[in-house]
């Protein structure tokens, strides 16, 4: 209820005035009562009131009210709101231990719900709430009424014993509450162990919710634990079914001639992969030959996976299920069991493999002359890494040089002309790190994209659109042909305003309007590369951008600046690649348009899953510069404030791209006041002001591996507390 409404009567209110503002007051405290009925002299109570005459008005107008249906009387003789409720159906953000807001749909507020307010509803739940009449900032405030689906029921967690009871703390932040566990139920666990708990009963009222031990994943603070239990939170599986692994074992190895006959043999061409040092699956090639009349011949050659997984196979369900490769700092979880992705479909050199190819006829300009889809053989006759391949780059010298340095040369113009016509140039800096055989971080190391990242880069994406262009245009008859497409949604204005206003804090002015998005954006991608805030505004340039997602809707690629965009290079990892070879070759072999709803629901599941697994992986990598950084808490880092809030100011360590926080209330030299409007917080006695991109020195407080939290503190902020910590 709101304490401003609270008290409406004025002193000298009089006759209809009175009446007016008692009838108002009356509604306010009932229609706030989110359901709950007042007797008549609760309500007195509530509107202040102490005169007789007042007393017996606001008796009198409870009864109009009644009468009038604008309130009612329930049985026990308390009163109650009788407002039209609105009921909505959302998902929940559990921000906060104070409060939440369910999201309701697109191009709708989220509701505001108070932890009170809440019931048993926990993060991810689809609810049901009613909408109060109170509001929130711009939202409005609402109280849900029923939990209709759990997102889940499992949680990681580190168990807390006692002697008669356990406690299971959450890795999972969004969810607030520790678990009680009986003893019977702790199933062999130690103090201080990661374990997988399975809920079984959720929280009512004063209630903590409780939960059984499934599985101990051991010690926390240890690799195997910590890596198991990311793994868990994120439900990626442990292993393959048998049954997957049988079927792939079973799988004949050899190439029979019929099938080579069906096929484009590519043998004879030169053909190579480039990879990182440490690929085990190699799914794309490329082959390059001069044509005799000028120009060249470029195939793109993907592993044809389709070839070896049958569609009514358990290997297919799997691949379906899991949807993509998930990569962690220390391993890979594969969509495809070994036999597949490492050995059958990898292309290794040396050996003859089944590909599905784009392959294109190009001048030495870079423009398409002709172009092939469909089912080849291939001999890799070398294997490059990304690190063998640049040197042959840059010093013209070694395997295959005429050909990669063609090859290059012709990636850079389709670079530029992509560019030119409105691509977007994220050159995200990202990081990966240095292991010991136990999995403990020695380095930090950022990765470095070079031109032989982008030849192969351009190469794909070349494949990727024209796969995507030829299928949207080609049609039998009248009905489109559905497929499954990449697709990048124009930004939304305000976020790229906003972005631009947080450029602005750095020295970086930006062009907000429509048309010149994308040019303004590549203006400043080239202004911060080599600066302390490349990496900060590359991340939050990404962040502004809508999200790539899989559709049978051909809406473009903003980003990629093509109309039409596909995902045709990567079927080893990625289930929809697979979904758009069996779907080309359906319309080569002239079949009828397929289901579109079908194949949408197959792409809002890749989508879901693609989400899932950066989510995995971010969780890892976060693990892993927690765990870096606490071996480092005496080291003076030079940091950027790369956000600020009411509780504090977000840093990136420069060096590491670590990023950590300083609380504000560690911030002992003064009483700091929040001023949002402005990115920034201000000392309210010595008006200090720490901005959004201010270079600071900090050194790291403490680190928490279970939350995967760094608490930073300024490099020369010596305090009783710090050392206590």
């Amino acid at each position: 209820m709101s304490k401003k409404k609270k008290e409406t009567k004025p002193k000298k209110a009089k006759g209809k005035e009175l009446k007016k503002l008692l009838q108002s007051s009356i509604l306010d405290i009932l229609d706030n009562a989110s359901g709950k009925g007042y007797s008549m002299k609760q309500i007195i109570k509530k509107l202040g009131l102490k005169k007789r005459d007042d007393i017996k008005q606001a008796t009198l107008l409870i009864y109009e009210l009644t009468d009038d249906e604008r309130i009612k009387e329930l049985k026990n003789g308390s009163y109650t709101s009788n407002r039209p409720v609105e009921e909505l159906t959302g998902i929940v953000d559990h921000v906060s231990s104070r409060f939440a807001y369910v999201r309701i749909g697109a191009d709708k507020e989220d509701i505001f719900v108070k932890a009170r307010d809440m019931g048993s509803a926990v993060d991810g739940d689809t609810v049901k709430l009613e909408v109060l009449p109170t509001r929130h900032g711009d939202h409005a405030e609402g109280k849900i009424t029923e939990v209709i689906r759990r997102n889940r029921t499992r949680y990681v967690g580190k168990i807390e014993l006692s002697k008669n009871f356990a406690f299971v703390v959450p890795d999972y932040r969004k969810m607030h509450q520790d678990f009680f566990v009986y003893p019977e139920n702790i199933n062999g666990a130690r103090n201080g162990d990661k374990v997988i708990i399975e809920v079984t009963s959720w929280a009512e009222h004063d209630r903590k919710p409780e939960a059984k031990v499934v599985d101990v994943l051991g010690k926390a603070g240890e690799n195997e634990a910590e890596i198991h239990s990311i793994m868990a939170e994120f439900g990626l599986p442990f292993k393959f079914p048998e049954q997957v692994e049988k079927e792939s074992e079973a799988i004949e190895e050899g190439i029979n001639k019929k099938e080579i006959k069906k096929r484009w043999d590519f043998r004879e061409i030169t053909t190579f992969t480039i990879d990182p040092l440490d690929a085990k699956d190699f799914d794309d090639a490329l082959s390059f030959r001069k044509l005799d009349g000028g120009g060249y011949e470029i195939g793109v050659h993907i592993a044809d996976v389709t070839h070896y997984v049958d569609m009514k196979s358990e290997l297919e369900k799997e691949a379906y299920d899991r949807a993509t490769s998930v990569y962690l700092v220390d391993r890979t979880i594969p969509m495809l069991p070994e036999r597949l992705s490492n050995g059958l479909c990898s292309l290794r050199p040396n050996e003859d493999k089944l590909t599905f190819s784009a392959v294109f006829e190009m001048d030495d300009k870079g423009k398409i002359k002709k172009e092939w889809f469909g089912r080849t053989i291939i001999h890799s006759n070398r294997r490059f890494t990304y690190e063998e391949a640049q040197e042959v780059l840059e010093t013209g010298k070694g395997d295959y040089a005429e050909e990669l340095i063609i090859l290059n040369t012709l990636a850079k113009k389709l670079r530029k002309e992509r560019f030119s016509k409105g691509a977007v140039n994220f050159e995200t800096t990202e990081v990966k790190f240095k292991l010991d055989e136990k999995g403990k971080p020695l380095a930090v190391i950022p990765k470095v994209r070079k031109d032989a990242h982008k030849l192969i880069e351009e190469f794909m994406l070349l494949a990727n659109k024209q796969v995507a262009t030829f299928i949207y245009n080609y049609k039998k008859g009248k009905e489109k042909n559905t497929f499954v497409y990449r697709i990048h949604d124009f930004p939304d204005p305000d976020k790229v305003k906003d972005f631009s206003v947080f450029a602005k804090q750095f020295g970086h002015n930006m062009n907000v309007e429509e048309q010149s998005i994308s040019r303004s954006l590549n203006k400043l991608m080239e202004e911060i590369e080599g600066k302390p805030e490349q990496n900060i505004l590359e991340q939050l340039a990404i962040r502004t951008m809508a999200k790539a997602k899989y559709s049978t809707e051909a809406k473009g690629h903003f980003g990629l600046a093509f109309e039409h965009y596909s995902h045709f290079t990567s079927p080893i990892r990625r289930y929809p690649d697979m979904m758009v070879h069996r779907l080309l070759q359906h319309y080569l072999d002239d079949g009828k348009p397929l289901s579109q709803n079908e194949y949408e629901e197959k792409c809002v599941h890749s989508s879901e899953r693609e989400k899932r697994a950066a989510d995995a992986e971010r969780a890892s990598i976060k693990y892993k510069q927690v765990e870096f950084m606490a071996t480092a808490e005496n080291k003076v880092y030079e940091g950027l404030i790369s956000g600020v809030t009411e509780w504090g100011l977000y840093v990136e360590i420069v060096e590491t791209k670590c990023e950590g926080m300083i609380r504000m209330s560690d911030l002992t030299d003064d009483f700091y006041e929040f001023d949002e409007r402005r990115y920034r917080i201000v000392g309210r006695k010595r008006k200090k002001i720490y901005t959004l991109g201010d270079r600071i020195k900090v050194r790291v407080k403490k680190t928490d591996i279970d939350k995967r939290l760094i608490d930073l503190i300024f490099a020369d902020q010596v305090t009783k507390k710090t050392f206590e910590d």
